[in-house]
């Protein structure tokens, strides 16, 4: 290589060198071509996770996830872009904090502010191990511990993708002043934040809420309520999940009103239709969280309940959409409530005074005051001095017994007086014979004409059906029962398993035998049969055998019931055959009876009354078939 060849090479270097610098951009062009990049990077991202975001009753609208590998800057831009202002409190990381007192503890959690679960101490969960050995488990029973579960406040903010912001997606920052309160604090910049403020109070099931903003009244859409939304998958807790459902409900107290609830028995809708609302609540058999205002109701709610299938894990899954009354016009503004959350103890809801007990499904009108107001305070007079539950039903039963034996005794007279009747009435039927309608018009007249109501033993039946369905509801929703035991039943809020089945029997019978069941079923024919040896069924044969399947129908029934309820029931059946014996045999004078009716029958009789209008009514009737039948036999002759 000569010596022109090395400086033309050392020349076009230099060249090359040169043009580099010359044509290389500025620093404010490597900024601007990166501000770019990135702005097309974010555009990107979020057309992708915008066509991801779905609107459903669960969520009002979730931003889009931040991805760890994505550039800081872009993170930056991409929550400013998805919060606004509220991007600076959009990341962190979640943590739990812990409040607890002598009954319960509270889980809440750094991300979203809310509540992640309610453990109750002296309450537990009993469910059977899926193994071979068909074991029964227990656990201290948690509340509103599933995932699924979403407490949190929509903010409405103009220009962002979802229309606003959820504060479940906000992570808070931690300022604890003590063991029992913890303030919960998103740091929006500038002044501004939103805190949530809980403080358990000592030996309750209560926690003091108040949720408190600053500064963000501005930032929000021109509205006068900030929406709440709470949804709630009630677990199944009790042994018996079908009870459990049937006793499970959203419940809500307008202002000035009784309280509401949805449907008990299927999916239901409820709404306050805009009036002012003093609490809010989601309650299992036994157990309510419910959300108490103080100084200031919510606006309004709008409930939704809807019952889960069986298979499913929950029971149902309960929707509260509340209105939170917000001051636009006040740069920093608070509102107060208080978080029940715990077991259905009448006196314990009670005290609070606010109706708060109507959540325990008692049963409404005369069958829940009748329990609320009779056969608890009874009840809970009995336990002060006898320990087992068991025992005070049986002291329960006897009591009722004692209360009603008045109506018993009369019905028990009336069905002396029918079998003293009884050799008359077979006369009456050998005379007629087969003309069973002038049969049924004798027999009317003789009972009028010796003082007889067939219907006297029927009526002091039917005015105990209201204490019997009062006691219908009272076993399965009182908690004084739940898990407690009595001889072979160790649980009487729910049935009890004399026998476990290798298999299921239909019609709501199950995998197992109830023997108290079985000993009301068997006391009931017994008891029957006894009470109508002496009855007349001829006009009404049916009816002999229909009283005998009664008991063998509600088999299916009683079977996966409140064992408190079947006992009570075979406890009420022994009274009833003893006092029917003790009555007829030793207390009713049969021939006293006798001379009674004779006398009766001796007297001038009132016209009117209704035994002599039956017996017209009978007799009109008797007349126009026998016209009838005439009529058949002209026609024949012609």
């Amino acid at each position: 290589m000569d010596r022109n060849t090395i400086v033309g090479i050392a020349v076009i270097f230099l060249l090359f060198i040169a043009w580099q610098q010359v044509t290389a951009p500025t620093k404010a062009q490597i900024a601007e071509q990166k501000r770019i990049q990135d702005s097309i990077a974010l555009a990107e991202f979020e057309a992708d996770s915008l066509a991801q975001i779905a609107l459903t009753n669960d969520q009002v609208a979730t931003p889009s996830p931040v991805v760890e590998s994505v550039p800081d800057s872009v993170q930056d831009l991409q929550l400013a872009a998805s919060f606004g202002v509220f991007a600076n409190a959009a990341k962190g990381t979640a943590q739990e904090i812990v409040l607890e007192n002598e009954l319960t503890k509270a889980t809440i959690s750094t991300k979203g502010g809310a509540i992640q679960s309610i453990l109750l101490k002296d309450h537990y969960k009993v469910y059977r191990k899926d193994d071979e050995t068909l074991q029964d488990t227990s656990e201290v029973l948690s509340l509103l511990s599933d995932q699924k579960n979403k407490f949190e406040y929509f903010l409405p903010v103009a220009n962002l993708p979802a229309g606003g912001v959820s504060t479940a997606d906000l992570y808070y920052q931690v300022e604890r002043p003590n063991k029992s309160t913890v303030v919960l604090k998103a740091d929006l910049g500038a002044g501004r934040y939103l805190a949530h403020e809980y403080a358990i109070l000592p030996n309750s099931y209560k926690i003091d809420y108040k949720l408190t903003t600053k500064g963000i009244n501005t930032l929000l859409s021109a509205q006068d309520d900030i929406q709440l939304t709470w949804i709630n998958y009630l677990e199944k807790i009790e042994k018996n999940p079908r009870i459990e459902k049937m006793n499970s409900a959203l419940h809500y107290k307008k202002v000035g009103e009784r309280p509401g609830h949805t449907s008990f028995s299927g999916n239901d809708e409820e709404s306050s239709k805009g009036n002012p609302v003093k609490w809010v609540a989601a309650s299992n058999q036994f157990f309510t969280t419910a959300f108490i205002t103080q100084d200031q109701p919510f606006s309004s709610v709008e409930l939704e309940s809807q019952t889960l299938k069986d298979e499913e894990e929950e029971l149902k899954r309960m929707v509260s959409t509340i209105a939170i009354p917000f001051d636009r016009g006040a740069s920093q503004s608070s509102f107060e409530m208080q978080i029940f959350s715990g077991p259905n103890e009448f006196d314990r809801l009670n005290s609070m005074d606010m109706d708060l007990e109507d959540v325990i499904p008692y049963g409404w009108n005369i069958f829940g005051t009748i329990n609320r107001w009779i056969i608890r305070p009874v009840f809970q007079w009995l336990s002060t001095f006898i320990g087992n539950k068991g025992i005070v039903i049986l002291f329960l039963t006897l009591i009722v017994k004692l209360a009603v034996y008045p109506l018993t005794y009369r019905m028990l007279y009336s069905q002396s007086k029918m079998q003293a009747l009884k050799p008359e009435i077979e006369k009456i039927k050998t005379r007629l014979k087969d003309d069973s309608q002038k049969i049924q018009m004798e027999t009317m007249k003789l009972y009028r004409e010796f003082g007889a109501n067939p219907l006297g033993s029927c009526f002091p039946m039917v005015l105990q059906l209201p204490i019997w369905f009062a006691l219908y509801r009272f076993f399965p929703a009182a908690i004084d029962f739940r898990q407690e035991g009595f001889l072979w039943a160790s649980d009487l809020s729910s049935y009890d398993e004399f026998i476990r089945l290798p298999f299921s029997i239909p019609l709501g019978f199950g995998s197992h035998i109830s023997l108290f069941t079985v000993l009301w079923a068997i006391t009931t024919l017994i008891y029957t049969y006894y009470n109508s040896r002496h009855m007349d069924f001829s006009s009404q044969p049916a009816m002999k055998y229909m009283q005998y399947g009664m008991p063998i129908f509600f088999l299916g029934f009683f079977n996966s019931y409140s064992s408190g309820l079947t006992a009570y029931l075979f406890f009420s059946n022994v009274i009833n055959i003893t006092q029917t014996i003790v009555t007829k045999e030793f207390i009713i004078n049969k021939e006293k009876i006798k001379a009674e009716m004779e006398a009766y029958r001796k007297k001038p009789k009132k016209k009117g009354g209704f035994q002599e209008r039956l017996q017209k009514a009978l007799e009109e009737q008797r007349k126009i078939q026998d016209q009838q039948q005439k009529g058949k036999k002209k026609n024949g002759k012609k």
